[in-house]
């Protein structure tokens, strides 16, 4: 069963680019997490609603409109946040119904729901391109670089963001660039677990890691392999019993979480 299951080119191009965006997005939530700004990936994914309306409307591709969209929605973010002082959660709150509403009416415009917007919304993993797939492979690359030479920047603007700017370390900048980078994963995400769920791929992993570790190091790769194999689980899961992947994918995770949440409360004591 595996074997078939593998043997086919469209499986192999979703899990390829299912594991480089699942890893991408859990390595950029653990950051989101704990500077509990998690939930932009949320306000995000609705904002890419209205990028995949209008790239049906104009028949012009999904993804290279929503990238945009979706970083223009972050800024937006940002900008309320810091110039207006509005707390994060409402921001994101402001500009997630704004995205879907504009999303919504722009559909209604264009004839309302199709089969191609659905597989959007819910996920349809196993119709990735190779295109998309080599992008998920640069987005994962620009990740581990911004990872491998900027930690300690990104460490001291998550943990302790004062004190990061006294040792001259620019926090509003790298807040943005973390944004900016996270709008462009959600966009490539969405063909993985549909724009719905996308809060979740980059919310559940880390969390779950963060159950387990013991250092920021464990967190991040942990996470990443937490998100990894919720793909690769979940994609075979929905082969084998004919149901939708972005669902499986997502349920897996939870199970993930579940299971940490146990260890963490009774693994350890039993383990002494």
């Amino acid at each position: 069963m595996i074997g078939e299951f593998l043997s086919y080119g469209f499986v192999q191009r979703g899990l390829v680019a299912g594991s480089f965006a699942a890893a991408a997005c859990a390595l950029l939530g653990v950051f989101l997490v704990l500077k509990r700004l998690s939930l932009i990936g949320d306000g995000m994914s609705h904002v890419c609603l209205t990028g995949v309306a209008v790239a049906l409307l104009t028949s012009t591709n999904p993804v290279y409109m929503s990238v945009p969209v979706v970083m223009l929605s972050s800024l937006g973010i940002m900008k309320l946040t810091q110039k207006f002082k509005i707390y994060g959660d409402a921001a994101i709150g402001i500009v997630s119904a704004a995205g879907l509403s504009v999303g919504l009416m722009i559909t209604a415009f264009a004839g309302g729901f199709n089969t191609d917007l659905l597989g959007y919304l819910f996920g349809s993993i196993l119709t990735v391109a190779r295109a998309e797939a080599v992008l998920c492979g640069v987005l994962l690359a620009v990740v581990l670089a911004g990872l491998l030479f900027f930690y300690r920047d990104l460490t001291s603007a998550c943990f302790d963001e004062p004190f990061a700017c006294t040792r001259g370390i620019r926090a509003g900048a790298v807040n943005t660039a973390l944004v900016m980078v996270t709008s462009v994963a959600v966009v490539l995400a969405f063909k993985v677990v549909g724009i719905f769920l996308i809060s979740a791929l980059i919310i559940i992993p880390p969390v779950s890691a963060l159950l387990l570790s013991r250092t920021f190091k464990q967190v991040l790769w942990l996470a990443a392999g937490f998100g990894v194999a919720s793909v690769w689980l979940g994609v075979y899961l929905s082969f084998v019993f004919n149901i939708p992947s972005g669902a499986t994918i997502i349920l897996v995770n939870l199970l993930f979480l579940a299971g940490s949440y146990v260890y963490s409360k009774w693994g350890v004591k039993d383990a002494r």
